[in-house]
């Protein structure tokens, strides 16, 4: 059992400027789905080009913080947004929902095929083997925050966050593998295999 490695969430402070590791994660996330994405994009059907891809990484940015926010503070601080309406606004408080970055994320690319022609399944079809490895990498910045911790526990590499006196797992390490690595593995060996041998 270990207590939780006490990390600074700010990785630079530039005057009035505090940028934090979680913001760092995800722009992490976004520039490797986007790298993973510009590979991928000679074998599809329907050709993309990098400016094309890049409003496509456009709208999902906007979709998972805008559906992100706004899914934390209807579903976790629903009370506090009646009181007072602004706090949907104020993003440098903190406060993400996965579910709710979900749902701006799926309406974000509703919306950028149906500006572009494309096809809504063929738009999410093609930016799916770039989401797992963007996600893990937002679980290490919640591991950072010292988020998600998970339940109690007595396994060797149970963690004593900050504020407990028990081991947990730690959850958001956990869910880094499996929504990371793992998925992003597991989705490659399921296209090798639908695309079938060469001829």
């Amino acid at each position: 059992m270990f207590n939780y490695p006490n990390i600074d969430p700010v990785a630079v402070s530039l005057g009035p400027l505090n940028i934090h590791w979680y913001a760092i994660s995800y722009l992490l996330g976004f520039l490797l789905c986007w790298r993973i994405l510009l590979s991928m994009s000679p074998m599809q059907r329907q050709p993309w080009t990098r400016e094309a891809l890049w409003d496509l990484i456009s709208y999902g940015v906007f979709g998972v913080i805008l559906g992100g926010r706004m899914g934390y503070v209807l579903f976790y601080g629903f009370e506090q947004f009646l009181n007072d309406p602004l706090s949907l606004l104020r993003i440098w408080q903190g406060g993400m929902s996965f579910h709710g970055g979900l749902l701006g994320v799926i309406a974000a690319l509703a919306l950028y095929a149906r500006r572009t022609g494309r096809r809504f399944l063929d738009v999410t079809d093609f930016v799916a083997p770039g989401a797992p490895l963007a996600l893990g990498l937002g679980r290490v910045g919640n591991f950072i925050n010292g988020e998600l911790p998970g339940r109690i526990t007595d396994v060797p590499w149970a963690l004593i966050y900050p504020g407990d006196v028990v081991g947990r797992h730690p959850s958001s390490l956990y869910q880094m593998s499996l929504e990371g690595p793992v998925l992003f593995a597991s989705g490659l060996s399921y296209r090798s295999a639908a695309a079938g041998p060469r001829v």
